[in-house]
């Protein structure tokens, strides 16, 4: 998944997401005023923008919160497994590939001329095709993994605003591309909502975190038998 693939789609998604908030906001305007009142004590009150002075600025890694969301945990391990047919038969292409070379290296120069013009023609042959194969695969990958990425960015942009407007933030600034690719050059940690993000994105979709493989079972600890004590029997005494 490229960073830049990802950029733009945040963008667009977090551009969406504020339109809607402003279309909404502009349809309340249109009802009339409500009489100011003062709540009653305990009842809930829906959170305010924190004043522009005080807004802060945060970061989050949107590509490292795609992955780490249980989603996209699930969903890239599904889309590898997927794909390890593929993978087992571009093996098997560049494993001949490599026997028909090694048979050029290692015997070559005791065929006969046609023998040898024809062995160096497969041989280029079957690379381009494993070249194109290889190529199409990574294409293929390529796309599987930013449809994953834009299905889950996009459920999870109105997390990421409602997070960043709840808690007092102004801006948020994505930090897949490390500086100098990247627009921040440093930026504290604790002005990082990725993992708050993740966690409430998990809470949100109801997907379960995957199970952690099971270790293997350890082996039982081998211990050589102790030897039996042997005692040297007394001496007769001499008659």
């Amino acid at each position: 998944m490229t960073t830049k693939f990802v950029r733009l789609l945040l963008a667009t998604v977090f551009t969406l997401s504020l339109s809607a908030v402003g279309q909404a906001a502009n349809t309340d305007s249109t009802l009339p005023a409500a009489p100011s009142a003062t709540p009653p004590a305990g009842a809930a009150t829906t959170p305010e923008a924190a004043p522009t002075g005080t807004a802060k600025i945060g970061t989050i890694n949107i590509e490292q919160a795609i992955f780490a969301s249980n989603e996209g945990q699930r969903d890239f391990e599904q889309l590898s497994k997927k794909l390890e047919p593929k993978q087992a038969e571009l093996k098997k292409l560049n494993d001949e590939v490599d026997s028909l070379k090694k048979q050029l290296n290692t015997g070559g120069d005791k065929l006969a001329d046609d023998a040898r013009a024809n062995l160096v023609k497969q041989i280029e042959q079957k690379q381009k095709s494993l070249e194109r194969s290889v190529q199409d695969a990574r294409d293929d990958a390529q796309t599987q993994q930013n449809e994953i990425a834009q299905r889950i960015l996009q459920k999870m942009a109105p997390v990421i605003v409602n997070y960043a407007s709840t808690t007092g933030f102004g801006m948020i600034v994505d930090t897949s591309n490390p500086w100098p690719q990247g627009p921040v050059l440093w930026a504290a940690p604790s002005v990082d909502i990725t993992k708050a993000v993740v966690d409430a994105y998990n809470l949100k979709s109801g997907v379960p975190a995957p199970a952690k493989p099971t270790p293997p079972p350890a082996k039982p600890a081998t211990t050589a038998p102790a030897r039996p004590q042997t005692t040297t029997p007394p001496q007769q005494p001499k008659q």
